[in-house]
């Protein structure tokens, strides 16, 4: 299964999905900050999902119809930071998507998400994941998950990835870098966290007219045969830091 999620900056490079799709024949696509009053309901082969709505730049599913039935979609709305309720209101950060896989006869659930922006603390943002995979389980209990997106967590992973191992989630990064505005701040904003998949593979894919570059992760169900790159599932030892927890 291949899904592709892209930031695309204030919906600047929605111009490059119909290739990006027909490029990499991806089988779900995954947005934020997408313009969600003119979103397509096709994108090549890709058939809309569902947006939010609360939000003018918001999150999107987009899934084949001929690998996947859409069985219900929810936003949910997660802990504001202070530039949530001052600046640029984001009422909904999640939105996740249950399925059912018609090549496996089985369901899962696929997730966009983007969390809280840089000015907010490394404890909320990790608040916001907890709450989300909490959200998603209700979505589909005890269903395989795979929620990606904009994480906005570029330094001391190592904390963010025991909190991810705790709620029995994968925290998984690209191959390389995933956003480029900021030096100092350059790192793997766009990762993956799963549930009852193997990812097999994170790509970064080439840079477009976003900030963020793409990220095509590849996976497979937890219970089937796959060939693992050598990627870091957790990254609770291979990304700590000195003084992670204070973060």
């Amino acid at each position: 299964m291949k899904v592709i999620s892209y930031n695309l900056r204030k919906n600047r490079a929605s111009g490059e999905l119909i290739a990006l799709s027909e490029r990499y024949d991806p089988d779900l696509l995954c947005l934020q900050e997408c313009d969600t009053r003119e979103l397509p309901e096709e994108v090549g082969l890709l058939h809309l999902a569902d947006s939010t709505v609360r939000n003018r730049l918001g999150l999107a599913i987009y899934y084949r119809k001929d690998r996947f039935t859409s069985e219900h979609t929810k936003t949910f709305a997660l802990k504001k930071s202070l530039h949530d309720r001052l600046l640029t209101p984001a009422h909904e950060r999640l939105i996740g998507t249950r399925l059912t896989d018609l090549v496996a006869s089985r369901e899962l659930i696929v997730a966009s998400f983007h969390a809280a922006p840089l000015t907010a603390m490394n404890s909320l943002r990790r608040n916001q994941i907890r709450t989300a995979h909490e959200e998603l389980h209700e979505l589909g209990p005890g269903l395989p998950t795979l929620m990606v997106g904009d994480y906005n967590y570029p330094m001391f992973k190592g904390r963010l990835g025991d909190t991810v191992n705790k709620s029995g989630y994968d925290l998984t990064l690209s191959d390389t870098s995933t956003y480029t505005r900021y030096k100092f701040f350059s790192g793997h904003f766009d990762l993956a966290t799963s549930i009852g998949l193997t990812i097999e593979n994170v790509e970064t894919l080439p840079i477009g007219s976003s900030d963020h570059l793409p990220i095509l992760v590849t996976s497979s169900y937890g219970d089937e045969p796959h060939n693992q790159t050598d990627i870091p599932a957790s990254l609770a030892e291979s990304e700590r830091s000195p003084g992670d927890d204070a973060v």
